[in-house]
């Protein structure tokens, strides 16, 4: 049973699952592994999380949670802001959560496996915290395809899926862009830079889809 510092042994397992979690994946990741990296034993996991699953689960909500504190959507815009300014927030957070370093960087990296290998935890974060940032995407890009469009009409979904597609790609491709592009960089001042190319180069798409409406 765990002691008195139960609160610790659960950060250092929530945070050595994390690590591993995102480089492996869900089925490669063992519970001892991640509790030998701990400094816990296998007993806690069952204590604190029920099972692998059930951490897996916890953990997966914990990076969705951390990584839209630290980057929301709106990254500190005011709600009257410009829908070319809020589409460049919104990449720009987007990017900054699956590309970010630091501490709990695994965070944005498990974010972006599970939606590339997704397991029974999907389900609960899609309609958590995946169909709202769908949703508000949906409404910036109907903006800025101009008077009649929606947020549920098709084209605007698949301009939607678009946006969202070149920043999974940045991170997906990061290795082989990494020796196609070497000047590409992913620190702060670099993920800003991709955003501001990703966002632009949507906008003037959304524009011109806009202007063969018209």
């Amino acid at each position: 049973m765990p002691s008195t510092d139960t609160g610790d042994t659960k950060h250092r397992l929530i945070e050595a699952a994390g690590e591993i979690f995102s480089s492996k994946g869900f089925k490669s990741a063992t519970v001892r592994e991640i509790c030998r990296h701990a400094k816990a034993n296998v007993a806690a996991v069952h204590y604190h999380f029920g099972d692998k699953e059930g951490l897996y689960g916890t953990l997966l909500v914990e990076a969705f949670e951390a990584g839209l504190k630290r980057y929301p959507p709106h990254m500190g815009l005011p709600a009257d802001a410009r829908a070319e300014e809020r589409l460049h927030a919104f990449v720009h957070s987007f990017l900054l959560r699956m590309l970010g370093e630091g501490p709990s960087a695994w965070c944005g990296k498990l974010m972006a496996r599970e939606l590339q290998e997704p397991t029974q935890a999907l389900d609960q974060v899609a309609e958590r915290y995946i169909r709202p940032l769908t949703e508000q995407l949906r409404g910036i890009v109907a903006e800025l395809l101009g008077e009649g469009a929606r947020a549920d009409d098709q084209r605007t979904k698949l301009c939607a899926m678009s946006v969202a597609g070149q920043c999974q790609y940045a991170f997906r491709s990061r290795t082989v862009m990494g020796r196609l592009m070497p000047n590409v960089r992913y620190d702060e001042a670099g993920i800003a830079e991709l955003a501001r190319h990703v966002a632009d180069f949507s906008i003037s798409a959304l524009r011109n889809l806009a202007q063969q409406a018209e």
